[in-house]
């Protein structure tokens, strides 16, 4: 799912986070400011369905307006599943991470 926030706001005429959440304040909706930047700068991985009907209402949208499917997002999940059950894929490409300057442990 894509979630589109920001845009959603834009449209309203809301361009700070700030704005939204003292407007879903208003509504009855407490939203930490970690929470709200998380809300407002990525896709979040759980919402309460209560919360997402306040931000509905305030925003004058219904939730179809803020999560758009990515249906070839779906698909490419069942190819990659499909593969692994029958042994086609090839196991994940592991990149080493360079060290932070770390120095070697003692001996």
């Amino acid at each position: 799912m894509q979630w589109r926030l920001r845009l959603r706001a834009a449209e309203r005429g809301i361009w700070k986070s700030t704005e939204l959440r003292r407007l879903l304040a208003d509504a009855g909706l407490e939203i930490s400011a970690g929470k709200m930047s998380a809300l407002w700068t990525g896709t979040p991985t759980t919402i309460r369905l209560d919360d997402l009907d306040v931000i509905c209402a305030v925003l004058s949208c219904d939730p179809a307006a803020l999560l758009i499917p990515e249906p070839e997002k779906v698909a490419a999940r069942r190819r990659s599943r499909e593969h692994a059950a029958n042994g086609d894929a090839a196991p994940p490409m592991v990149a080493p991470r360079l060290g932070r300057g770390r120095s070697e442990p003692p001996l």
